[in-house]
């Protein structure tokens, strides 16, 4: 039995493929399904099965795209109520893969279609967990009160998450292994580790949610503190639900051009230095320059679902890497154009004179962007506004202009985009972008 996971850096997302025998099966694969054929060919395997722990929020899945290229069947639990064919897949219910025996176990707590894949040859086991077990965590149950074939109050999702941490995993080996779809950075919990994978007995001993505790605190701290949703999550899981359209199919419509007379929402994913350099009135800079950023997320955090935009490159080179990008969420199709930029008619950013800021920080309205986790540990400059990047579209009566506006986050990414997106509410006013300068104040708070 060989395992190989994939790792999609932006969204934490790790999928997997088990091969053994000359067959080989998919598990939880991302919007673009060549890696897995690439692998399938360098290993002489026939993909046989595509299976889907649950219908994910986070981003779009190539499963059916797969299932249409390669007749493989997909499977997942029955209660995902697909809109397309697939196999049951469910607690009692297994396949072969080669010699390797894959069945189902119905994991509820993350959503209520939740599945751990359980693959078990020559007395080894590992376990696919999807979002329900984490490493040092357990999946956040908010995600479906409003999204999916079956909806969910959060608090009885925690309570089925108690249920199955309790039950499920009792009577599986300390030693199997533990592969779940996420890691250190997603939104799909609160507390996940940077380790990439882990096992049972492990787990046992470290993860928070396997410690003696009364179902109560276990809801309890489950249900706290748990990170915002981005607008997009109950999108993606009817995207998934339904079956998502071939990823080059989709990004293939989007039409490239040369303009700037464009009216609407906006969005340039150049690099900021380039953006407040030249801009197009009404955009907002995601940057998209790193392949490790979290470009995905917050498009998906700021732009609503069904919302049009444009997009704004830096090159035409850049247009396909670029829609494959936005397509990781299924956004493809709200894209009006993608266009690059010309000399003529564009915007600057204003600059801060850090000095002057530094020394008189009560002459400025200061906007802090970050998440409420960031915020509870402190805060930079004591007289800020706090308002999260992702209500920050909505907030701009909460916003005073009697004063220049200095935006701030983390580290610099977010503040690009929020003084992007307060500089277009407040088009009158001087918006600064405080960017990585913040690292500077964050020594002398120190």
């Amino acid at each position: 039995m060989e395992i190989k996971q994939f790792e999609y850096k932006p969204l934490a997302h790790y999928s997997y493929a088990i091969v053994d025998n000359g067959e080989m099966a998919v598990i939880d694969p991302e919007r673009d399904p060549m890696q897995y054929y690439v692998f399938a060919q360098e290993h002489g395997a026939k993909i046989v099965a595509v299976i889907e722990t649950h219908p994910h929020a986070d981003f779009v899945s190539s499963h059916l795209q797969i299932h249409q290229e390669t007749g493989a069947p997909i499977y997942h639990s029955k209660d995902l109520g697909a809109d397309y064919e697939y196999e049951p897949f469910d607690e009692g219910q297994s396949i072969m893969v080669g010699d390797i025996k894959v069945s189902a176990l119905n994991t509820p707590g993350h959503s209520p279609d939740s599945i751990t894949v359980v693959a078990e040859k020559d007395g080894k086991t590992a376990l696919f967990t999807g979002d329900t077990l984490f490493i040092g965590d357990v999946g956040r149950p908010d995600l479906r009160e409003k999204a999916g074939n079956m909806t969910a109050k959060r608090q009885e999702l925690a309570e089925m998450m108690y249920d199955t941490v309790q039950n499920k995993f009792k009577d599986l080996p300390d030693g199997a292994l533990v592969y779940p779809a996420h890691g250190a950075g997603s939104l799909c919990g609160k507390n996940l580790s940077s380790d990439n994978s882990s096992t049972l007995g492990n787990e046992r001993m470290g993860n928070w949610a396997f410690k003696p505790q009364s179902k109560e605190e276990f809801v309890n701290t489950l249900l706290d503190s748990q990170p915002f949703i981005p607008s997009y999550f109950g999108f993606d899981v009817d995207i998934n639900r339904r079956g998502p359209e071939n990823l080059r199919t989709s990004i293939a419509k989007v039409p490239l051009q040369l303009n700037t007379s464009i009216s609407g929402l906006i969005v340039d994913v150049r690099d900021e230095t380039e953006f407040k350099k030249g801009h197009l009135p009404g955009s907002i800079n995601i940057m998209a320059v790193s392949e490790d950023s979290k470009f995905e997320t917050w498009l998906g955090a700021i732009v609503n679902p069904g919302e049009p935009f444009s997009l704004v490159i830096d090159k035409p080179d850049d247009m396909e890497k670029i829609l494959e990008r936005v397509a990781k969420i299924g956004y493809e199709k709200q894209v009006n154009l993608v266009l690059t930029l010309d000399e003529t008619e564009l915007l600057q950013s204003d600059k801060i004179d850090l000095t002057h800021f530094k020394n008189n920080p009560d002459e400025y309205t200061i906007v802090d962007i970050r998440n409420q986790s960031e915020t509870n540990e402190g805060k930079y400059f004591e007289n800020a506004i706090h308002i999260p990047l992702n209500e920050l579209r909505n907030s701009k009566n909460h916003i005073p202009t009697d004063r220049p506006i200095v935006v701030h986050c983390e580290g610099g990414y977010r503040s690009a985009i929020g003084s992007s997106i307060v500089g277009n509410m407040h088009d009158k006013a001087n918006v600064f972008d405080l960017s990585e300068n913040i690292d500077n104040f964050k020594k002398t708070k120190r």
